[in-house]
Formats: structure tokens, sequence, C-alpha cells
């Protein structure tokens, strides 16, 4: 008889330890969401730095923007023009030397003056815009001085009313006496006036000059005292054109043939300095046009080519020895369409107008970039003015318009060049990398090259390394590897410690402590320092030659209770040998006194022609050092710890030394770890503010000298930052530092994840 088969016994229900509450399950699920979104807010904020400080750098690489404003009408003899601060009141100055004041509104006179000149006419006009200031060239060879003040009155309503008053001074005889004054031109120095005029004599220049004192008491303004007329550049055999410096500290006389005068004022007149011919290369080696640029010290040349060519005074070395300052070729500029028919140069900085074939162009001299290029009026170029505050240009043409562009160039010294290029700044010997951003002068110009502040940060980023990554993880080795673990379980948390020093703390120490405590005994430092690893392995071999039951005395781990006292005691010995082997090897002669003494410092500074500095890269390799080795140490230490036991007690169970696991075993498992506390240590290094604010004395010179200061791109902005107007160029810069920091660490940061995580997956322990 058959049987059926058996039913299934029923399932066991699940225990109760295996089974999850739906609040369990939501919580999960709420928590992995919000880690998610917790990566996703940190990977965006990153994004979002980087976003912010493109955003304020960007506006450094926009070049000017000029927009036609206006052109008024004005009459067709007029030679010269000038208007008010705001240039609601332009003048124009006439051939016969009358003066016409016109509302740049609508055109409508406002006022109208004539000069009293008798007999005697108007042969030149020469007006300064900015300052209201009319130069009368007379035809008896004197010169009448015509000032134009702005009034501005306020009504009850606050109503501004702006009046112009023309006061004429008495003429002052200048030029030879019967002789028509071709040109005049007008300087302040520092301790006079000076007022020059060109006539022609036979077909011969001839360049008069008076000097004008005025002598203030305490009612103010006090007489004034003319010089006798004393003739200036006697030697030029022609002259094409004359600049004449606002300081009326130099003067330069361009000839008809292309050769370039110089005269340097001694006090009495004008004594010769140096001639030279800017396009004696070329086919036609005249100039064209020539202008001073801001600063008194540079000047733009132009040949019939188009061709420019910057030249600068600076320091060079004569054949005698001395170095001087003269004038040489710093760089050529970008080639004009057409000979050069103007160079009017910009009030504030180092930009100039150049107008030649019937095109305009705003170049930088410094460092040559072209800021905006445009037509140019129809009309030949009479006179062009730019305004105070670099927002607008005003030109007079000979047909009598008087033309006016707005400038939108907030940033006019900035390019690539000048963030990372060399550029021959004026006063230098050489083109340099230099960041300076600020000086007492207001012809000072800005110089901001990233380059030395790149330098400073690798420089004191690679001495700190040099001398925490051995100690850290030679120590995160041996504690991690070697040492007792109730020590251990007191020196990492010592080590921690350490790591939550405050920078401020240690750059006081450095710059006030142990830099004047190392200068004198630098040798000292080097022996003992030069000491300790031959001492460690001296003690190491002493310690394998003990004989077997003296070494069974010290625990296993207990080693450094030897090593330690031998290495202070090698290291004590070598300090205090340390003036003996100065006085051994590093004796020179005093340059003062011609005796010989036992100076490292001199010795460095004569046999190597370096600097010595004493906050100097050194002393800030020790100090970032010391709170560069916490951070290392402890999470090399971490991953040397967390390799398996497994792996360590199987490779000694196959006969591999102590060292020999160490090496071949834990090691390159840890090696990601290690990877990581490397690349922190690294940028905890080149992020460090205040320890290289306050021992290297933050000077931003590119050398790898060891005993000379630096700085770096993120001290520059701890310092800089909270001075610079916002918006500025000096402000941008700093932020373009910034980003080129960010991007620096991005990039290594990414490189060195990238590199731990293959080697990861080449040691991963299953």
């Amino acid at each position: 008889m058959a049987t059926s088969d058996p039913k299934p016994a029923p399932a066991a229900a699940p225990e109760a330890r295996f089974t999850v509450s739906p609040l369990t399950l939501a919580a999960d699920r709420w928590m992995g969401r919000l880690i998610r979104f917790g990566g996703v807010g940190v990977v965006l904020a990153v994004f979002g730095m980087l976003a912010f400080l493109i955003f304020q750098v960007f506006p450094l690489f926009v070049g000017a923007k000029v927009s036609p404003a206006s052109a008024l009408v004005v009459p067709a003899e007029a030679v010269a023009f000038g208007e008010d601060e705001y240039g609601e009141l332009p003048f124009v100055v006439r051939r016969d030397g009358s003066i016409l004041c016109l509302r740049a509104a609508d055109g409508a006179k406002v006022m109208e003056w004539s000069p009293s000149l008798g007999e005697r006419r108007v042969s030149s006009v020469r007006t300064y815009p900015r300052t209201g200031l009319v130069f009368l060239g007379l035809s008896d060879g004197s010169v009448q001085e015509v000032r134009i003040v702005y009034r501005s009155t306020f009504d009850d309503a606050g109503k501004r009313t702006v009046e112009p008053v023309v006061t004429a001074l008495e003429p002052v005889s200048i030029g030879r006496a019967g002789l028509p004054c071709l040109d005049v031109w007008n300087a302040k120095g520092p301790q006079s006036r000076l007022m020059l005029v060109r006539q022609e004599d036979a077909g011969k220049p001839l360049l008069t000059a008076v000097r004008l004192t005025e002598r203030k008491g305490l009612g103010g303004r006090g007489k004034v005292t003319v010089s006798p007329p004393f003739v200036v550049a006697a030697d030029a055999a022609s002259v094409e054109q004359v600049l004449l410096p606002s300081t009326a500290e130099s003067m330069i006389v361009v000839g008809r043939s292309g050769e370039v005068r110089t005269y340097a004022d001694d006090g009495e007149t004008f004594s010769f300095l140096q001639s030279f011919v800017p396009f004696k290369d070329s086919a036609d080696p005249s100039v064209a046009s020539a202008g001073l640029i801001f600063g008194n010290v540079s000047v733009v040349f132009v040949d019939k080519a188009g061709a420019q060519q910057v030249w600068s005074m600076y320091p060079q070395l004569q054949p005698d020895g001395k170095s001087l300052r003269r004038w040489g070729k710093i760089h050529d500029g970008e080639p004009l369409a057409g000979a050069g028919q103007g160079i009017y140069a910009a009030v504030g900085n180092k930009c100039y107008l150049a107008a030649a074939a019937g095109r305009l162009q705003l170049i930088n001299m410094t460092t040559g970039t072209v800021r905006w290029e445009g037509p140019a009026p129809a009309a030949p170029l009479r006179q062009v003015a730019f305004a105070g505050g670099y927002d607008r240009i005003t030109a007079l043409t000979a047909d009598g318009q008087l033309h006016r562009w707005t400038i939108v160039d907030h940033h006019p010294e900035s390019s690539w060049r000048t963030f990372f290029g060399k550029i021959w700044y004026e006063g230098a010997s050489a083109p340099a990398y230099a960041w300076q951003s600020s000086a007492g002068s207001d012809e000072f110009e800005p110089k901001y090259s990233l380059v030395p502040l790149f330098y400073g940060t690798v420089k004191g980023t690679f001495y700190a390394l040099l001398f925490a990554l051995p100690i850290a993880l030679t120590a995160a080795v041996y504690v991690s590897q070697f040492l007792r673990p109730e020590y251990r379980q007191v020196v990492k948390p010592v080590m921690e410690v350490m790591a939550s020093l405050p920078s401020v703390v240690l750059g006081f120490l450095a710059g006030l402590w142990l830099a004047p405590l190392v200068d004198p005994r630098l040798v000292s430092l080097f022996c003992a320092l030069g000491i300790l690893a031959p001492a460690a392995l001296s003690a190491g071999f002493l310690w394998s030659v003990l004989p077997q039951p003296v070494r069974r005395q010290v625990k296993p781990g207990m080693e450094f209770l030897w090593l330690l006292p031998f290495l202070a005691l090698c290291a004590w010995a070598a300090w205090q040998a340390g003036p003996a082997v100065e006085s051994f090897f590093f004796t020179v002669k005093d340059t003062a006194t011609g005796l010989p003494i036992a100076d490292f410092r001199e010795w460095w500074r004569q046999t190597t022609g370096a600097t010595y500095d004493s906050r100097n890269s050194l002393v800030v390799g020790f100090v970032m050092g010391f709170a560069v080795i916490p951070i290392v140490f402890t999470i090399a230490e971490d991953a040397l710890s967390n390799v398996p036991d497994s792996l360590v007690s199987g490779s000694l169970a196959l006969g591999a030394s102590r060292w020999q696991t160490v090496w071949s075993v834990v090691v390159p498992t840890a090696v990601s770890g290690i990877v990581s506390a490397v690349m922190i240590g690294f940028g905890r290094a080149i992020g460090e503010t205040m320890i290289v604010v306050m021992a290297t004395g933050n000077t931003a010179v590119m050398d790898f000298n060891p005993f000379s200061g630096m700085r770096t791109l993120s001290a520059n902005i701890a310092v800089e930052l909270p001075e610079a107007a916002a918006g500025h160029t000096h402000y941008r810069a700093l932020f373009l530092g910034a980003c080129c920091l960010f991007l620096l660490t991005f990039v290594l940061n990414t490189v060195a994840e990238v590199l731990r995580q293959r080697l990861r997956e080449r040691y991963k322990v299953v």
C-alpha cells in the first residue's frame, strides 16, 4: 500500500536577534542620504570657493573700455586747452593768447579773456590742462603766466555754481631779447620753479631758462625772486622736441637726426649727461614722436615706421667700475601702424596714448600690453590730456573739435606677464620677478609678480619637510613596532598635544628666542645635528657587540634608555666643539679692521657672495618642522599600528628579523597611510602663516640660500589683505595668489589621493 509523502515541517520563525525594526531601517536610510548630501555639499563648497576666487580674479584680465563721450565745437584758431577737475568748464586758448571758457554740456560761452600785451605778440602757447596754467610765449623773448582758478559757490538750496577766474602775472624776460619764443615749458623743482623757452637765432636753436624762487613766510605767499636767464643745452645742434619733467631735475632734447641728448640739473644750470640714438639700427634713425611717462624716468620713442622703444634711467656699471644712473633701453613696445604722431602720458600710472596712422592705442609702458585700440579723429591732434582720475581723455584737434572719451580701466597694470613674467621695472638694473605692492612715493610703480611668493612657498615647505619627515616617519616606525605598549600610550598623546600648539606661539619662539640663540652658534648647531646620525649608528653597533647577558638585562623595547643619553652626550660634545671647528675652518679677514676673525657668517658672505639674515629659512625649517612632526607622526603611526598582527607574526615565524619584517611587510602594507601623513604634513607646511611672518623677515626674494628670508603666498595674503582696498589691483592680486595656492594644493592632493588608492589596492590585505 502506497503511502503519501510526509508534509514538510513548517519553517521556523526567524530569531529575534536577526530582526531589524522599521525605525532602525528608516534611520539607516536617512543617515545614508545625509552622508551623501554632506559629501556632495563638501564638494560643492570646495568648488564654490574656487568659483569665488575666480570671480575676484577675473577683472584683472579684462582690457580697458574706451567710449566716445562728446565732441565740443571750439574756435578753429584754438591751439591749446585746459579743464577743471570734473571737466564741466573746459577752456581753449587761441593763437592770440585769448582764453575762451565753455560749458561742456551745451557749448555755451561762460567767460572770455584777452591779454594786454601792448606791442608784443603771442608767438607760442603751452597749457597744463589739469592745473589751469597757461604760458604765453611772447615775441620779445618774455613769457606771461596766466592762471585759471575754478571757484565753487553754493546757494541756499545747495546748488553748486562754478566760476572760472583768470589771473595774469607780469611777463618775465627769459629768452634773448628780440627773438620770439617758439615754445615754452614750466616745471616745479624741489627748491624752485623753472621756466624754459626755445628760440632760434639764425637757424640755430637756443634754449634759455630762469629760476623762480618764492619765499614764503608766516603770512602765506612771499616775494618771487627771478634769477638771471641762463642758456641750457648750448651744445644741441638741432632741436626737434624737448621733454622737461615736472620736477625739472633733468631735460631731454630730441634732435632732428634722431640723436637724443640728456641733461641733469646741477643746481645752477643743466649739465650734459649722455647722448644716444634709439633707432640707430634703422634705415631712418629720426624720432617721429617721444613722450615722458608718469614718474619722469622713462621715455617712449617712436620712429617713422611705427617701432616703439622704452628707455629709462637705472644704475649701470661704468668703465671705471662705478655704478651710475644712466639712460638705457629696457624693452621694445608693440609696433604701431605707422609713424608716431604723439605720445601722451596718463597721470597716476604707467599708461600712455599713442597716435599713429589714424589709430589710437592705450598702452601700459611697463608690460607693453595694448589695453585698448580704436580710431583716431579725422583731423590731426593738437593736444591730448588725461583726467586726474584716469577716467577721461580729452583731445583738441586741428578742425576746432574738443573730443572726449570715457575710460573704464580699473587694472591698467595687470596682465599675465605682470603676475608670472619677468618685467624690467623703473629704476631696476635688469628684468626681474618682484613683489612690492606699496611705497611712499606717488610715482611708485607697484610690482605684483607672484613668482617670488611661489618660490618662497616652495622654499619654506622644502626646508620644513626636510627636517620633519625623517624624524616623524622614523619615530612612527620605532614607536609602533619597537616601543613597549605602556610607553607608546604616553608618547602618542604627548605628540598629539604638541600638534595643538598655536602657530603664533611657535613663531614667537622662533623669532625672539631661537633665531638669536642660533645666530652666534651656527657652527655648533651644524656639528650637533651632523653628529646625530653617526652617533645613532655607533650606539647601535656598540649595543650589538655587548655580551648577551648584558643585553638581556634590558627589556625589549627599552633600548632607548641607552640610546637617548648617548645621543645627548654626543650632541653636547659637538656643540661645545663648535667654536674650535669655526676657528679652524671658517677664519677670514675682517673687512673693517683687516684682522683675522672666526665668523661663519662673514665667511659665508665672502665665500659665496650670498647674504646672511638672522631670521632665515633654516630657523623656519626647524620651527615649522616642529609643527609638522606631530601631524605626520600621528597619522603614520596609526597606519603602521593597524597592520594585522598575523602578517607580522607570519613574517617572524618564517625567520625574518624584526627590521626585515618592518621594511618588507609593515611599511608596504601601511604605505597608503604613510602617503596620507606626508601629504597632510605638506599641506600644513605650505599653508603656514604666522611662523613664516615672525621668523623670516617676510621678504619676497628669489634665493634658495638657507640663510636668507622669504615670503610665502599664505603669509603675504595674511599680512597685506587687511590693508588692501577692496576691488583694487592689489586686492585682486592677493586673491589671485590665493587661487594659485588653492589650485596647487588641490592638484597635489588629487595626485596624492590617486597614488594612495593605487598603493592601497596593490598592498591590500585580504
